[in-house]
């Protein structure tokens, strides 16, 4: 890289003495879809302007970005930043190749007390963070608020409310109480029971990394995971029989990601509302709501399941102009970065420190759709947004604020706890049988 002589602040943000500067670095991104591309080129484009600094943006299929991280790690040809699912970021935090000195400057530089809690506790250690939370999202209980209001039915924020609801609006093949996911070839059901679990405060491994599955609260997730399927179609379901019933007006509760959200508004053809005679109608995304912590018997308090990105600064990095891009990606270009895809991208960052609330208020303006576009502030009202967004404070994911997010990588990998779970909803082995299967399935991948 190229050494300019730089004496002067960049951004406002970070102040450089006068010493040597690199006039370029390399972002790598799994945002690799030639309209993203676009937008951060765009990005970084702007960050050039600003300080002379060229952001080198280069795609990176999810896929392989952890193979090629250890390849350029081990050769010492990292690049200085890089996007990337939070997976990643344990692994790289475990494995020396993420810079945690750097990303927590950045945190602390922007303010913590702007992020979302959940999103910078998933990748903490000691007091530092792995990387920068870029954005995230919560998985959502979808409901029918209309039927709810109209049978006197409590929201569906725990698994008695729930199984409530399922007895009193259960009535197939007009209306299934719930459409649960029961194919374990697929990623989703992994998901939604991860969800189901960390309600009953069930982690794949407790302090010390032990196993802690053959538990009674796992049990009772077993059982309530049964009374859903219960509730649902027969068959192999997943993600798109959840979505498709839901839209037709014939589930009254279905879990999904917010990408979901522009879906309920009839804004994508791919995914047309069927419920009633038009298909681009927004009355049954104003009909819904939707639930993002969830309690069980054994954890009253209840939780949720967040998804978060990550702006890793690697160990090779220049750290300085690396650490500057982060802040201007995360302060000034931050609405373009969440404008490529809102329904999807939640402010993990939720304001400055001017205003708290600031890149909440500003993402709810932004325009989400394929076929039609409309803001989600105009579909949806603030409390829902509000409701939503917050999900990113208690939501959690099995093994990570544990330090053992390679293992649970493995786990969904494999697909193990899927396939157990469906043999014992199917009848084929009992309650005892499935927690022993859970626990030993898991163990071997420790």
């Amino acid at each position: 890289m190229k050494k300019l002589l730089l004496c002067v602040g960049i951004l406002g943000l970070t102040i450089f003495s006068c010493s040597p500067q690199v006039d370029q670095i390399t972002l790598w991104t799994t945002e690799e879809q030639p309209e993203r591309i676009a937008v951060q080129e765009e990005i970084a484009a702007s960050f050039k302007a600003e300080t002379g600094i060229d952001v080198e943006v280069v795609p990176v299929s999810e896929n392989v970005l952890g193979e090629r991280a250890t390849a350029a790690f081990a050769s010492g040809e990292l690049p200085d930043i890089i996007y990337a699912p939070l997976a990643n970021v344990i692994n790289w935090g475990q494995e020396g190749i993420a810079d945690f000195s750097a990303a927590t400057a950045v945190v602390e530089n922007l303010g913590k007390d702007t992020y979302a809690s959940g999103a910078l506790s998933l990748v903490e250690t000691d007091g530092e963070y792995a990387g920068v939370p870029v954005d995230g999202w919560t998985q959502l209980l979808v409901y029918r608020q209309d039927l709810f209001d109209q049978n006197g039915l409590a929201p569906p924020t725990d698994y008695a409310s729930i199984v409530r609801a399922i007895e009193v609006l259960h009535n197939p093949p007009s209306l299934f109480g719930f459409v649960a996911a029961t194919d374990p070839s697929q990623t989703y059901m992994m998901q939604v029971l991860e969800h189901i679990s960390l309600a009953n405060g069930v982690d794949i491994v407790d302090e010390r990394g032990n196993v802690t599955l053959n538990t009674p609260q796992m049990q009772e997730v077993l059982e309530f995971y049964d009374t859903l399927t219960k509730a649902s179609p027969e068959g192999n379901l997943f993600w798109q029989q959840s979505r498709e019933l839901y839209l037709d007006g014939k589930a009254a509760m279905i879990v999904w990601s917010p990408f979901i959200l522009d879906e309920l508004a009839g804004l994508r053809d791919s995914a047309p509302v069927t419920e009633g005679d038009d298909p681009t109608s927004s009355d049954l995304a104003k009909r819904s709501n939707f639930i993002t912590s969830i309690g069980g018997p054994s954890n009253p308090k209840g939780s949720g399941y967040a998804d978060t990105r990550y702006l890793v600064i690697t160990v090779d990095a220049a750290s300085r102009e690396a650490e500057a891009f982060a802040e201007y990606s995360m302060d000034e270009a931050y609405l373009k970065t969440l404008a490529i895809a809102p329904e999807g991208k939640f402010p993990v960052r939720r304001g400055n420190k001017s205003d708290p609330e600031y890149f909440v208020k500003e993402w709810s303006k932004l325009e989400v759709g394929v076929d039609r576009r409309a803001t989600l502030g105009s579909i949806y009202s603030e409390e829902v947004i509000q409701n939503i967004v917050a999900g990113l404070d208690t939501g959690t994911r099995w093994g990570f604020d544990k330090g053992y997010g390679a293992l649970y990588a493995r786990v969904n990998e494999t697909r193990a706890i899927a396939e157990i779970v469906r043999r014992y909803t199917d009848g084929d082995i009992g309650a005892q049988e499935a927690l022993a299967l859970l626990q030993e399935e898991t163990e071997k991948l420790q």
